[in-house]
């Protein structure tokens, strides 16, 4: 093979033009996130009808595309975008089974690398096999830019040792804000993983020793990591120095986890396959949604009408930069909503509530809809619990009757187990708006079922029903 032909990453991009394209920071907070709504609307235009060529170019929009009846040509702009049929993981999984091991979603495949250098990582995989997604150059380099935007929204700076604690494997999980940091944003990053690769009791000396300032993980994760500081190693978490943590908070109480380390906690809000969409600034007011790589909308998730500014529902992701796998009205199943009004930090762009849960991880339970995010919600106001659950349902009897089991780690030695059932059971009711049955167990108990010390991608439900099928 000729050099000339040799897939070099570093011949695969104009560097110059992509931070131009894209600003990474600092140059972005003085262009794409002051721009005024005009020209941010223009930029959008542009790159939308570019995305919607691209797609025509692919099989899999073609098809679905045209199975609602859409021909090219059909969109003329941002204003038809209402026009395009959404679509969601069920017709991508098809389209790996069709086309199996890639699918036909993608425009590039493997074969493309003779001439294209590619990356692949994963989903997570908890509902079955990892879902494989190959990143093109410009994809990739571009998802860590906004990455890079991500962490100097939250305050982190060059120089700052950063203790990553999500999964190393096949997903993005610690992959992406490791590139994010090390291109665009000049912290250093200690790959430590979740606990399974490095135990939690040997991340927390690591950042005693090393100076880690900076802590990346799930909230779940970070509060069993400073619990696990404070009470088996006799170490204050506060005393470790940290400045910062960059987390995605769903409904967790923020306050609970800056208490325990004594450090600002900041949202942000990503996927596997169209990488960091928005992220908290210091003002901790709202997700500052880039808009000038991605468009959500928020749609209800029965008749999939766009709501209003404030208005609850699922998002549909449309990409602006991608072009191995385009998303055009991807419903990714997480609910959230539009912040109305501006920031004060002064930004201009959209700004995403946090994310109130999945739609396909909901339950149905006696006719009342129930989020187990809502159920974390409710066991963290408890101080007597260290916010640890786990949710069961079952039919139960005769008359096959719905119910759900919310196990709950109690760590308050002098707490009457009897009363925090009553008091947790009697705070569902009015917050779920149906009956639940609490079971307080010891601390750690749940692991089994969460699997906290050994991974980043935590548990929270079983649904037995379908088991007894």
């Amino acid at each position: 093979m000729h050099a000339e032909s040799i897939p070099w990453y570093w011949r695969a991009l104009d560097f110059e033009k992509l931070a131009r394209d894209f600003p990474p920071p600092p140059d972005y907070f003085r262009t794409t996130f002051r721009m005024s709504r005009d020209e941010l609307r223009a930029l959008q235009e542009q790159r939308f009808l570019q995305t919607m060529r691209r797609g025509w170019e692919i099989a899999f929009f073609q098809r679905h595309w045209r199975d609602a009846g859409m021909e090219p040509g059909d969109i003329r702009g941002l204003d038809d975008l209402g026009k395009v049929p959404p679509y969601d993981v069920h017709h991508i999984r098809d389209s790996i089974e069709r086309n199996p091991p890639f699918g036909d979603f993608m425009g590039i495949s493997p074969s493309d690398g003779k001439r294209m250098p590619l990356v692949l990582q994963t989903s997570g995989g908890t509902t079955g096999l990892p879902r494989p997604m190959l990143y093109a150059p410009q994809d990739r380099e571009t998802m860590a830019i906004m990455g890079g935007r991500r962490f100097a929204l939250h305050g982190m700076r060059p120089g700052d040792l950063v203790l990553v604690t999500y999964a190393l494997g096949l997903s993005n999980g610690a992959f992406a804000p490791r590139e994010a940091m090390w291109h665009y944003c000049g912290a250093v990053p200690v790959m430590t993983g979740g606990g399974a690769t490095t135990p939690t009791r040997r991340q927390i000396e690591i950042a005693k020793a090393w100076g880690v300032n900076v802590i990346l993980g799930f909230p779940s994760y970070l509060r069993h990591m400073a619990l696990v500081a404070r009470d088996e190693m006799k170490i204050d978490p506060r005393s470790l120095g940290i400045r910062l943590i960059g987390t995605h908070l769903g409904m967790e109480d923020r306050r609970k986890i800056e208490d325990l380390w004594g450090a600002p906690c900041f949202d942000a809000y990503g996927t596997h396959e169209s990488g960091m969409m928005a992220a908290e600034c210091q003002h901790q007011s709202g997700m500052h949604v880039q808009e000038d790589a991605f468009i959500l909308e928020i749609a209800d998730p029965e008749s999939g009408k766009i709501l209003p500014e404030g208005g609850k529902g699922t998002i549909y992701i449309t990409t602006l930069y991608k072009y191995g796998a385009p998303q055009i009205r991807f419903n990714v199943n997480d609910s959230s909503a539009f912040v109305p009004g501006t920031c004060p930090c002064g930004g201009t762009l959209r700004r995403l509530d946090r994310i109130f849960g999945r739609n396909d991880n909901m339950v149905k339970l006696r006719g009342v809809n129930v989020f187990p995010e809502a159920v974390g919600a409710v066991v963290a106001e408890d101080s007597r619990t260290n916010g640890e659950f786990f949710c069961f349902v079952d039919r139960v009897g005769e008359a096959d009757s719905d119910e759900m089991t919310v196990m709950v780690e109690v760590t308050d030695p002098a707490a009457d187990r009897a009363a925090v059932k009553a008091d947790l059971e009697r705070r569902m009711k009015e917050v779920l708006g149906v009956r639940v049955t609490v079971g307080p167990t010891a601390k750690g108990a749940l692991d089994p079922y969460t699997g906290i010390s050994q991974t980043s991608k935590i548990k929270r439900l079983l649904d037995r029903r379908k088991q007894s099928r």
